[in-house]
Parts: C-alpha cells; sequence; structure tokens
C-alpha cells in the first residue's frame, strides 16, 4: 500500500493537498483500518504526506521557502557525494551504473512514466551509494523522497525527462574522464528544474492557508 500511494503522489496521480480518506484505502487495497492507519503513519514519516488534526491526511504541499530550503539541502548533499565518490570508479560499479541508465532510456523510449520513476532512483541510487558513505547516501534518499511530490512534473514533461536523459549521460562521461569537477556540477545543476516546475504551479501558497 505504501509503495503504491508512493508512486501515485510522484506520478503526479495524486496531487499536493489532495486528501487521503481511510476508508478510501480500506476499501481500494481491501485493507483493514489498522493496515491503513499503518500506511498513512509511514508516508507521513517518509514526508510525502501530513496528517493535520481534525482535517486528516492529505498529499503535503510545501511553500516556496520550504521547496527552496529542501532543494538547497539536496544540492549540499549531492554536490558532496558526487566530491567523494573515488574516480577511476571500479568497472563493477560502472558497469551496473550504465546498465541502469541503460533501463532509464528504454522506459523513457517507452513513454512509460511508472519505470521512468523507477529506473531514475535506481540511478541516484547507485551512484549516490558510490560515496561509500552509507549515512550521506541514506540522507541523500530521505531527502529525495521528501522531494516526490514535488518532481511529478517533471516526470510527466517529455522535454524534461530527456534533459534528466542526456544529464544522467553527461555523468557518465564525467566519471569515465576522471573529472570529478565535472561531475559535482552535474549533479548540483541536475535538481533545479522540478523544482521550478513545481513552484510554477503550486509554489504562491503560504503555509497557513494548506
Amino acid at each position: 500500500m505504501v509503495a503504491a500511494l508512493e508512486e501515485d503522489i510522484v506520478l503526479g496521480r495524486l496531487h499536493p493537498r489532495e486528501r487521503l480518506i481511510e476508508e478510501d484505502l480500506i476499501a481500494r487495497f481491501g485493507a483493514t483500518r489498522h493496515l491503513a492507519r499503518q500506511a498513512l503513519i509511514e508516508l507521513d514519516r517518509m514526508g510525502l504526506i501530513e496528517r493535520i488534526p481534525n482535517r486528516g491526511a492529505q498529499v503535503r504541499s510545501y511553500t516556496v521557502d520550504e521547496v527552496e530550503q529542501l532543494y538547497v539541502l539536496r544540492g549540499l548533499l549531492e554536490a558532496e557525494a558526487a566530491r567523494l565518490i573515488a574516480l577511476p570508479m571500479p568497472p563493477d560499479d560502472l558497469a551496473e551504473l550504465k546498465a541502469l541508465q541503460a533501463a532509464h532510456d528504454r522506459a523513457i523510449a517507452a513513454g512509460d512514466v511508472a519505470a521512468i520513476f523507477r529506473a531514475n532512483l535506481a540511478f541516484h541510487r547507485k551512484l549516490f551509494s558510490c560515496c561509500r558513505n552509507v549515512f550521506l547516501s541514506d540522507a541523500i534518499t530521505a531527502a529525495a523522497q521528501r522531494a516526490h511530490g514535488i518532481r511529478f512534473l517533471v516526470l510527466t514533461a517529455p522535454h524534461e525527462r530527456e534533459a534528466a536523459r542526456k544529464e544522467h549521460h553527461a555523468m557518465i562521461a564525467a566519471i569515465e574522464a576522471l573529472d570529478s569537477d565535472l561531475l559535482v556540477h552535474l549533479c548540483r545543476n541536475h535538481l533545479p528544474a522540478s523544482k521550478a516546475a513545481y513552484l510554477r504551479a503550486f509554489g504562491q501558497v503560504p503555509r497557513e492557508s494548506l
């Protein structure tokens, strides 16, 4: 249930501020009320929804300042992880990264948005795992999860998906060229598109009105 709802949020099937009602989840998944509540607790922990007293659960929505702060954090974490990746990258790691990107390429060619999301996630998890700092890579994963509800506008826009694909290939090329500075630059600048798209669509909502 958690994975299905996470994907619904990422792919824009559930929108910011859309309510999640326990009875609807019970009916959709054939789950008990206990399991539905546990799923909402886990999604809240992941930063994908927020549970508001007397109002229930809704898909997390961010103010302008919150989006800016989250993406500052993501930029710092991902740039530092990229800096820590030792070059040359071990051949097995590089081969796996290329295979994951090939899967991302195929998903984009097929226009399969769910597969694009999963392949993109796998590529970045592998890339940043190569920093060899498990706490840093875990922090990157946690921050990226919080941004799931922000990224859906980019995932569903063909030109943005193609831009991300090209940037992934540029990262691989930088790794092969042993250019750590370029890799750091590419990782830091890979993030702003999703932030900008979300702010254009939702960013002017003050926190007190959420």
